[in-house]
């Protein structure tokens, strides 16, 4: 979402997280693949934005996996009635080193819509901060081959606590 996106939509005044998807992406890295470190157009702006651990366990409890998986669901037609009526959706994307490359373990991806994207947008979110600038830098000193220094500089990242019980329908 761009920043004047974030804007309208969290002052209430208008209706841009009710279209598609709102995508909360936890890992820094992946969200610099996805993003192109800032460069790709019309992603030019990375936004940090903080949300409360019950908001991000609602819209886990309230989410349906973004693909169908035999076995875990009974059957596509199941999962699709339960993905429209789903107002948050998970998928698991690889997680990415330092030169964005695909690593051997996956990050969850969040997205929003309806219900899920209003709550983030006037409840779960805490704070919001512009990390352009050390996305920036960071991918300065991956360019200049720095990777030590680029990996000081990388936010941390804790895993989020959460019940196995809320995980294991939404494991692929």
């Amino acid at each position: 979402m761009r920043p004047e996106e974030t804007q309208r939509c969290g002052g209430g005044g208008g209706k841009v997280c009710e279209r598609g998807l709102t995508w909360i992406k936890p890992s820094f890295l992946w969200m610099m693949y996805r993003c192109g470190w800032g460069e790709k157009e019309g992603q030019e702006t990375v936004l940090a934005v903080e949300i409360t651990q019950e908001g991000f366990a609602w819209a886990l409890r309230n989410a349906c996996l973004s693909h169908y998986v035999r076995g875990l669901h009974p059957d596509q037609e199941c999962w699709q009635r339960q993905l429209r009526r789903s107002p948050s959706r998970v998928q698991w994307d690889p997680e990415r080193d330092l030169r964005l490359r695909p690593l051997p373990y996956r990050s969850l991806q969040l997205g929003l819509s309806g219900e899920a994207a209003r709550r983030y947008a006037d409840e779960w979110t805490v704070a919001i901060t512009d990390v352009t600038p050390l996305a920036r830098e960071i991918h300065a000193l991956v360019r200049a081959d720095e990777l030590d220094a680029a990996a000081a500089l990388l936010p941390e990242e804790r895993p989020v606590p959460v019940d196995d019980a809320l995980l294991a329908p939404l494991r692929a």
